[in-house]
């Protein structure tokens, strides 16, 4: 039987491991930490903007199991804040454990605490995976979907200094790209300035710290955004976010805050003692990263080179997702490229042609728009997100974006892709 072995449990590792059982492969997934989704721990939106296509396109291609447990724990559907629309939120406290139920019930060998070191490859082709006491992990092909955050060195040399994030690098080790082990040179992003990296766009605040008014107005509406003094405002550190589609005045000017279940506040840093001068903030407290009040996690530090399929340059039996795929933000976005991966690991064993997304689908188009604009200087200082920022911006100019599920439907189904990622290939 096929075996594919995935390497990362953020939700792009999460969608390729579903997508290759779901194609009939063996999977096993394996993590570093002893929790799936990576930032999904702490992320939680989605549907906003252009994600709304994005996610029914991969509904309609059968690759809706995520997005449908999503949509199931919801803490709110359809709010709107600056810059976005129908924004759904889950929450994040809960997610876990619903998507690692997911994964079980489809046969998918879950590994957590398992942190991969090393590969031993025979000629172009990846063997086995060496983790963490030396053991090792054979398989047929490999995805990488170990993301581009961390170790705490890059956050020591491009941010402000390791701030304790949810990936916990001092706790369960820092995390090993599988590409750069087998000898692919990365792809580092750039922050607006030219400096490498980017630093992760939001914190997360406990709501017990909130006053008793901001946290029932957050629970009840979804969004609360508190006006910022202007002796506070920070607007030259917009351009170090990664979340591009967040950089935008209005996050200077205020504090938004969003109910994920924790409090999200969406800046990627602020000192703490500013923080409390603002009404209702007076006992506010960091729940991650911990030391939210002068960093957060740098990203973009390490993406492989890869074709539109996510079969990465090199290796023969190598592909990659999420933003080892690109320098790309969100769930959505993780997910979309997750699905790919996974179904093509299991087209590679198989000899089949790989599923390249064509470009008359949001999905397609943003893969390969990305990797276009990657190849410039000035193309790795930009995020890449269907939910603002430049390709927002072009998925409206080309009539790409669409809240319309009949409308999204069809447009699969021109393509000849509807339910492709529920079929069975082996």
């Amino acid at each position: 039987m096929i075996k594919v072995v995935v390497v990362g449990g953020g939700w792009a590792g999460c969608a390729a491991a579903l997508s290759a059982a779901k194609a009939g492969a063996q999977v096993l997934l394996l993590e570093r930490t002893d929790l799936l989704l990576g930032t999904g721990l702490v992320g939680g939106i989605f549907r906003n903007n252009g994600r709304y296509t994005g996610a029914e396109e991969a509904i309609a291609m059968g690759g809706g199991d995520l997005f449908v447990a999503m949509d199931a724990n919801a803490r709110h559907k359809g709010i709107r804040f600056p810059g976005h629309n129908h924004a759904s939120i889950y929450d994040v406290i809960t997610m876990e454990p619903l998507v690692k139920k997911i994964l079980q019930n489809y046969g998918i060998e879950i590994k957590t605490n398992t942190r991969v070191v090393n590969v031993i490859k025979y000629g172009k082709k990846i063997q086995k995976l060496v983790i963490d006491g030396g053991n090792e992990i054979k398989g047929d092909v490999f995805v990488d979907a170990t993301g581009t955050a961390g170790p705490m060195g890059n956050c020591l040399t491009y941010g402000n200094g390791c701030a304790m994030c949810v990936l916990r690098c001092p706790s369960f080790g820092p995390r090993v790209s599988v590409t750069t082990q087998a000898d692919v040179k990365e792809i580092m992003g750039r922050k607006a300035d030219g400096s490498f990296g980017a630093m992760s766009g939001s914190c997360k605040l406990s709501k017990d710290s909130l006053s008793p008014e901001i946290r029932d107005k957050l629970e009840r509406d979804g969004v609360v955004i508190l006006p910022v003094p202007e002796n506070l405002q920070k607007i030259g550190s917009l351009g170090k976010k990664a979340c591009t589609q967040y950089a935008i005045a209005e996050y200077a000017m205020n504090l938004v805050l969003l109910d994920t279940g924790h409090a999200k506040l969406m800046t990627s840093y602020f000192p703490i003692e500013d923080l409390r001068t603002i009404p209702g903030l007076e006992q506010a407290r960091y729940e991650d990263p911990y030391a939210g009040s002068i960093g957060n996690s740098v990203r973009y530090l390490g993406s492989a080179p890869c074709d539109h399929t996510l079969k990465v340059e090199g290796p023969d039996n190598l592909f990659c997702c999420g933003e080892k795929a690109a320098i790309l933000v969100g769930h959505t976005e993780a997910v979309i490229t997750g699905l790919l991966a996974g179904n093509n690991a299991v087209r590679h064993c198989l000899d089949m042609q790989y599923l390249e997304l064509p470009r008359t689908l949001a999905s397609g188009d943003f893969i390969a728009f990305a990797h276009e604009q990657m190849q410039s200087e000035t193309g790795l200082r930009m995020r890449y997100t269907f939910s603002g920022s430049v390709y927002f911006e072009r998925m409206k100019s080309m009539s790409l974006y669409s809240i319309n599920r009949a409308e999204i439907n069809e447009r699969v189904k021109n393509v000849g892709l509807n339910d492709i990622y529920n079929e069975c290939l082996v």
